[in-house]
């Protein structure tokens, strides 16, 4: 439930304006909370079309545009985070917020800070989960974050009073947000969303440099397509998450492979009872997690 007591962003700076950043400064002028909301990237292009679309008001490739800003939003790739930190670094002060929509924790927590120094304190990570396999501003949508979750993990640091800012100004986009621990969240995420990208990447890579890809694809099926759907997302982006989550990932690449090797062996040896037991008990999994999403 958004307060009742509304907490105006008069100057907010999105670095990295695509599909999470571009979402999030649609949905808050949608909210009504925010006054200028200013583009800083590198790519004229895209700052221009982000300006022609409403996404935000004004643009500039310069990062000292983030002075005076109220709040900075960090949208770019995880691999990209140090570099950003680093060029905002001399020109935010303490009255200052910053915060990210980064999919692994840890590793970006890290070097805020080794970069910002005591400026860490003033950062606030955070990670909607809420996506699309399309990518770029022209794929922002202000209904976005509408009853989805939004994960915060804040550092001990930290104020009281900027986790509330970042937790409103989420709340404002309609989004439910939680705290949790960095390590525990790159550890789940890593799971529930990292490793379906990497599956759906390698599947479709595997197919593709076989024999008779064009034929095969030909004849995929919508089970194919909803599976591979995610492999659609952006490559660096999703490049950077692999290798930042790197320690969680290949634990659980390990854990599937060895699943995966014990299904062959029931493959193999046709023992057809317990294939139809594992495929009954993920069907009932994931049938319940559906209806919990319905209520």
């Amino acid at each position: 439930m958004v307060p009742a007591d509304l907490m105006r962003i008069e100057k907010l700076v999105v670095i990295g304006v695509g599909l999470i950043g571009g979402s999030l400064a649609l949905a808050l002028k949608r909210r009504g909370v925010v006054g200028e909301i200013v583009g800083l990237g590198r790519r004229v292009e895209t700052l221009e079309e982000a300006v022609s679309l409403g996404v935000i008001d004004r643009f500039d490739t310069d990062h000292s545009a983030v002075q005076g800003a109220d709040l900075i939003f960090m949208g770019v790739p995880v691999g990209a985070m140090a570099t950003q930190f680093e060029r905002i670094a001399p020109y935010i002060n303490d009255r200052t917020t910053i915060t990210d929509g980064g999919s692994t924790k840890q590793h970006v927590i890290d070097d805020a800070r080794q970069i910002l120094a005591g400026g860490a304190s003033r950062f606030v990570p955070g990670h909607p989960i809420a996506g699309s396999e399309r990518s770029g501003v022209a794929a922002a949508n202000a209904a976005l974050f509408d009853k989805h979750t939004v994960l915060l993990t804040p550092l001990p640091e930290n104020d009281p009073s900027i986790i509330e800012q970042v937790t409103r100004m989420w709340q404002y986009t309609g989004a439910c947000v939680e705290t949790m621990d960095p390590v525990k969240h790159d550890r789940i995420l890593g799971l529930t969303s990292h490793l379906p990208h990497i599956l759906a990447y390698t599947l479709v890579d595997f197919i593709a440099r076989g024999d008779n890809a064009e034929r095969c694809f030909d004849l995929a099926a919508g089970g194919f397509f909803d599976f591979t759907r995610i492999a659609s997302s952006d490559p660096i982006m999703w490049r950077d998450i692999t290798v930042t989550n790197r320690e969680s990932l290949s634990e659980s690449i390990g854990d599937f492979i060895e699943r995966l090797s014990a299904l062959k062996e029931l493959v193999d040896q046709e023992r057809a009872d317990e294939i139809e037991s594992l495929y009954r008990f993920a069907r009932e999994a994931r049938n319940r997690l559906v209806d919990k999403r319905k209520s």
